[in-house]
């Protein structure tokens, strides 16, 4: 199933309040916003994908838990990009001091930052397109270091500023580079924890 695209733009104007809201009372469905305020409604992860999710989360963790240069985040974490969309990446990680920077508030909430880094990680129930889009709108809203992996393929698509797009095919790891000095995510160790 393919996200569904909702725009009650005509009916109503969700102020970044209500969309939170929305978003907290309704914990089972996995919510973003476009920059033109239409909802993205995505499916849940099947098992798998949660999975490997799950241990591209801990790998990227582990690192940041040994290396303390910044935060990392898991699939239910919501960012309000620059371009005001509202936008949560398999994982992601921010700089300390871009973190640190935002109030308590702003940290319980939806902070308002793009991750420095991130990973969409594509199942067979996921639009190509879609996801090649929303890795161009990290870059154009500040990310450093984005990753596109097709779970079905082993395909990734590396995401860098002022760079064209780099296509791996099957890499048995990849590097963090200079975003996440000495960060190396296994994907052979994700592949073969199913």
């Amino acid at each position: 199933m393919n996200a569904l695209i909702l725009d009650l733009n005509l009916f109503i104007d969700l102020t970044d309040e209500q969309f939170f809201e929305l978003c907290q009372r309704h914990e089972l469905i996995r919510f973003e916003r476009n920059a033109d305020k239409k909802l993205v409604l995505m499916p849940l992860f099947g098992g798998i994908t949660s999975i490997r999710s799950a241990n591209l989360c801990y790998q990227l963790g582990k690192w940041n838990r040994d290396y303390t240069l910044g935060v990392a985040f898991g699939s239910s974490t919501g960012f309000t990009l620059p371009n005001g969309a509202v936008r949560s990446p398999t994982a992601s990680w921010l700089k300390r001091e871009k973190w640190d920077a935002l109030t308590p508030e702003q940290q319980e909430k939806f902070a308002p930052a793009c991750p420095d880094f991130l990973v969409e990680l594509r199942s067979s129930n996921d639009d190509w397109k879609r996801l090649q889009t929303k890795m161009s709108e990290y870059l154009n809203n500040g990310a450093k270091l984005g990753w596109l992996i097709d779970l079905e393929t082993w395909e990734v698509e590396i995401y860098r500023p002022n760079q064209d797009v780099e296509i791996l095919e099957s890499p048995v790891a990849l590097s963090g580079e200079d975003v996440l000095p000495g960060f190396v995510f296994s994907l052979e160790e994700m592949i073969s924890v199913v």
